[in-house]
């Protein structure tokens, strides 16, 4: 798993069952993702994103466990109307078991940068967005934010056609709310590095994505980037804690994890399908970033 990533990428990485996402000119300002999540998730290594996220739980509840990797675990029981907040800067890790039940379901909500440094102007009346941190929130209830995360789940499942001025408004008064009751502005924190865009990062991934049988071309995916292919390396690198190439690997050896789980494809076919013309070679790469064989992962 990459460092840091974009908010679509993230719910994408998620083992979770994909029940709505939000799409057109409604949506600007915000990126709302309703998962249903499996019951035990074991280990999950989440990416950072430049995004404030709020997970919003819809249903369901769940032990939930969380840490700085390689830390000590941190135990929270969850249930339907719990939120969590972050903007780490850094990958942690997750786990949890559900509880007999409703599913566990979950909306992901993550701010654009736009609306959230627009809040923090208004709030502290000057600049300085760079110099704010929310608060990392896990487990909590707050009765705002469950009554403006309902509005947007009605909005992403009920309307036909979602309203750009009911979506945006609850969008306002969202970032409003977090940062006037979660954040804090101290001279002390570090100023945020230079990174790729958002909006930029998730293009490029998405070409890498539908291309995991060809071979790496660093000058396309810096074209679509809109960038040198030096200067592309470089941001790439600081939005995701990883070079572009080595990303690439990463995607494909998703890849491979998944078809080796949930198809009868042969390993020999699997690597073809991943651009692999030597099995030998892909047993080697699979090995390296794995640590076991493709035939010991499947059995």
């Amino acid at each position: 798993m990459p460092e840091k990533s974009t908010p679509e990428a993230l719910s994408q990485r998620i083992h979770a069952r994909l029940l709505a996402r939000s799409s057109g000119p409604a949506w600007s300002t915000i990126s709302a993702h309703l998962l249903s999540h499996q019951p035990l998730e074991t280990n999950l290594l989440v990416p950072a994103v430049a995004e404030p996220l709020v997970v919003w739980i819809v249903s369901g509840s769940a032990r939930i466990e969380e840490r700085d990797i390689g830390g000590e675990w941190m135990s929270v029981e969850v249930s339907a109307g719990d939120f969590y907040l972050t903007q780490s800067e850094t990958p942690y890790e997750m786990r949890w078991e559900t509880s007999a039940g409703e599913p566990l379901c979950v909306m992901h909500l993550y701010l654009g940068l736009p609306i959230y440094q627009q809040a923090i102007s208004e709030v502290f009346r000057a600049d300085g967005a760079d110099r704010f941190r929310l608060a990392d929130v896990s487990g909590a209830r707050d009765e705002a934010i469950s009554g403006l995360m309902g509005m947007i789940l009605k909005e992403l499942t009920d309307a036909a056609a979602p309203s750009e001025m009911v979506v945006q408004g609850i969008a306002q008064a969202l970032a409003v709310h977090l940062v006037r009751q979660y954040g804090r502005r101290d001279s002390s924190v570090p100023a945020r590095r230079g990174a790729l865009p958002a909006f930029k990062l998730q293009r490029v991934v998405r070409m890498m994505e539908a291309g995991l049988d060809q071979a790496f071309n660093l000058e396309s995916l810096a074209a679509e980037a809109e960038l040198s292919a030096f200067h592309f390396s470089r941001v790439f690198k600081q939005s995701t804690g990883t070079s572009p190439s080595d990303y690439f690997i990463q995607l494909k050896m998703a890849e491979a994890r998944r078809l080796l789980r949930e198809t009868d494809e042969s390993i020999i076919q699997i690597a073809l399908d991943l651009g692999y013309s030597s099995p030998s070679h892909f047993a080697q790469v699979f090995r390296r970033a794995v640590g076991v064989s493709p035939r010991d992962y499947r059995g």
